[in-house]
């Protein structure tokens, strides 16, 4: 069925933080592998996977981009996940369909703001890990303090299995600790020249190798039981521990290099081959079908269970990323998509390079390969056998948090604003599109500032719709600061023919776990449980738009604690419109809050500018929460109101003269200043 073995397949993704060097990596695991025969540049804009105009214009990864290559036997299918806090979505996206993730890190920086999301992320997903110290030839590298703000802020067990050979400049390249050999690059040398361990490093190399034999005997049984005996552990013994330790996410195998200089990658795919799982060795996919959780093994001859995770909606046509988790497809074939109830055909079956292709005939459970030829299907989708329907678990999708006011400056284009618009969205679900009803005003809505820029650009450069935007804004939210009990309600309609009756008594009180919580404490059946079911959905109507100023509510909970019903008008339809305008008036009653998104500031700049950057955060209301120094830099960390940071970038680099440098992630919400009274 195919001619790479299930167990010779790694799914793996690259991620890190903005300007750790994941593209760069990315490369050069194309060229050593051959797949590439020059190396690409992120500053020459040459690169494979940063293939769009906008990232090799602005030098970083904005849309995630598959590659597949081979090395040593085995089959790498490869993504290339960007680092930029805006483009989140694209790395959940991404590690949904994932069996394994190398996690890049600054030997600088260590842990990052970006880089802790995204090893968040790969928590959330049970992705195994293994770590990659990059950049060791930059002034300052240190791969102990990497490892050590590893250990403290990502809190997993780090295995550090190499020992660096010279420092910063002099980085030549690694010792090997699992078979104590020393692995030097050559200047212009494309693969490392294998030697002895230098002398001025074999008393380091022993004490870490013990250190690492330890470590893994303690949280290893079958290796604890080998270092009691023998009181070291073998080579092949210690390979395996860290293969089982790495899987079970139970330790994180720790590597470093410098990509840019092309050293320290033959390791690293080595380690990939090693120790990160098979799609034979992850747990059979889950997913559900008419309420019952069904399971799909990683079977070439299983029904077919396959996960579209990304779409390229170009004007030429759509190119459809898939996941398949069992099963297989051919050209031709038809395939169910559990999303939209239809079934779609399977027009070509593509290996994928970047924005380069390789037709195939057929792909087989485990594969990532792009389809051309689906019109319905979206990110997310579930695409199984007609006669064995299966829905899986789709990507979870960030709410918008920026806003825009969007509209073309020529009304001939409305239209085709309208299309391109329409197609950004398909692509990207954390796009969002509506009309403001008051204004009659396109809003476009994003995750942030650049997430945003980029959209518009698009639309400008691939459209060729010339597009006005408006001021930035910020989704805000309202919340319960205090409740109400015992609120009556009552909806009575009488214009003729059936009418409509519906007494709701409501308890709304504050849920400080955020979300909306709905619960019944009528006793007796004086609601009977199918109209408590419509009030519930009408209480979610009423959250729409809350009494400060028609924002989303959030945080909670409501509880029906008694009511009515009338033998002849009662209905669901009565009871829904009960509980949406009695929750509307209940919450008119409460102390509203109103809440604003707030972010993670953490800005590097000169130690002779801190002064006047704190100043700027305070104007921001911003709330400092931490500040080190390293490498002659300070390295300031604040909380700040995401409406305050708009054009925070210019007025940064205008106080540090261009040295100071930002990163912003979100951390949820907070409530927001009372507006001043009007005069």
């Amino acid at each position: 069925m195919r001619s790479t073995p299930l167990t010779t397949v790694r799914n793996l993704g690259i991620l890190a933080h903005v300007d750790a060097g994941k593209t760069t990596v990315t490369e050069r695991i194309l060229y050593a592998t051959g797949t590439t025969h020059k190396r690409g540049e992120v500053h020459d804009g040459t690169t494979v996977t940063d293939f769009d105009p906008q990232e090799r214009d602005r030098g970083i990864t904005i849309f995630a981009a598959a590659v597949s290559c081979s090395w040593d036997g085995h089959r790498i299918n490869l993504i290339d996940t960007p680092g930029h806090v805006d483009f989140a979505d694209e790395v959940e996206r991404s590690l949904r369909v994932l069996d394994g993730a190398v996690a890049v890190f600054d030997a600088v920086a260590g842990v990052e703001p970006q880089s802790e999301s995204v090893w968040r992320q790969a928590d959330r997903h049970g992705v195994p890990r293994i770590a990659f110290v990059n950049k060791m030839d930059r002034a300052g590298a240190d791969l102990d303090a990497a490892v050590t703000s590893l250990r403290e802020r990502l809190h997993p067990a780090p295995l550090a299995v190499q020992v660096p050979i010279g420092a910063e400049d002099g980085f030549t390249g690694v010792v090997d600790l699992l078979r104590m050999r020393a692995l030097v690059w050559a200047d212009g040398a494309q693969a490392p020249e294998e030697r002895p361990v230098p002398d001025a490093l074999r008393a380091e190399a022993a004490h870490r190798r013990r250190a690492l034999e330890e470590a893994v005997a303690e949280r290893h049984p079958a290796a604890l039981e080998e270092f009691c005996d023998r009181e070291t552990l073998s080579t092949a013994t210690l390979a395996a521990a860290l293969r089982d330790l790495t899987r079970a996410g139970d330790a994180v195998v720790v590597l470093c290099g410098s990509a840019y200089r092309n050293r320290g990658i033959e390791p690293l795919l080595d380690a990939v081959v090693a120790y990160l799982p098979s799609p034979a060795d992850v747990p059979p996919v889950r997913g559900t079908h008419d309420g019952t959780e069904q399971e799909r093994a990683a079977d070439p001859a299983a029904p077919l269970a396959a996960l579209a995770f990304k779409v390229n909606a170009t004007p030429t046509g759509r190119l459809t990323y898939l996941r398949l988790y069992s099963g297989t497809i051919e050209k031709g074939d038809t395939v169910w998509d559990a999303g939209t109830n239809r079934t779609e055909r399977i027009g070509r079956i593509l290996r994928v390079r970047a924005d380069r292709h390789d037709p195939l005939e057929r792909a087989v459970a485990g594969d990532i390969v792009a389809v051309v030829g689906l019109k319905s299907a979206r990110a997310g989708s579930t695409l199984c056998a007609p006669g064995a329907p299966i829905v899986l678990e789709p990507p979870g999708v960030a709410e918008p948090v920026v806003h825009v006011a969007v509209e073309a400056r020529r009304s001939a284009d409305t239209d085709r604003l309208a299309t391109a618009l329409a197609r950004l969205t398909e692509e990207d679900p954390s796009l969002a599109v509506r009309s403001d009803p008051e204004t009659g005003q396109t809003v476009l809505s994003g995750m942030g500032e650049l997430h945003l820029e980029v959209a518009v650009e698009r639309v400008r450069r691939e459209y060729g719709v010339e597009v006005a935007v408006g001021r930035p804004g910020v989704a805000y939210r309202e919340t319960v600061s205090g409740g109400v009990t015992g609120f009556v309600f009552r909806h009575v309609k009488q214009d003729g023919g059936a009418g409509q009756f519906a007494h709701v008594v409501l308890d709304v009180e504050p849920w400080d776990e955020g979300g909306f919580v709905f619960r019944s404490a009528v006793v007796g059946g004086r609601v009977p449980q199918e109209f408590v079911r419509a009030v519930e959905a009408g209480c979610r109507d009423a959250l729409a738009e809350g009494p400060l100023g028609g924002h989303p509510v959030t945080g909670l909970r409501v509880t029906l604690t008694d009511g009515s019903t009338h033998v002849k008008d009662s209905s669901d339809t009565a009871f829904r419109t009960a509980g949406r305008f009695g929750l509307r008036d209940a919450l008119r009653a409460c102390a509203m809050v109103l809440l604003e998104p707030v972010v993670e500031v953490t800005a590097t700049v000169p130690e002779d500018a801190v002064g006047g950057v704190l100043g700027d955060l305070a104007a921001r209301r911003g709330r400092v929460t931490g500040s080190v120094t390293r490498s002659g830099a300070t390295v300031v960390t604040a909380t700040v109101p995401l409406a305050e940071l708009f054009g925070y970038a210019t007025r940064l680099r205008s106080r540090t003269q261009g040295r100071g440098t930002f990163t912003a992630r979100p951390t949820g919400y907070a409530p927001a200043p009372a507006p001043a009274p009007a005069r």
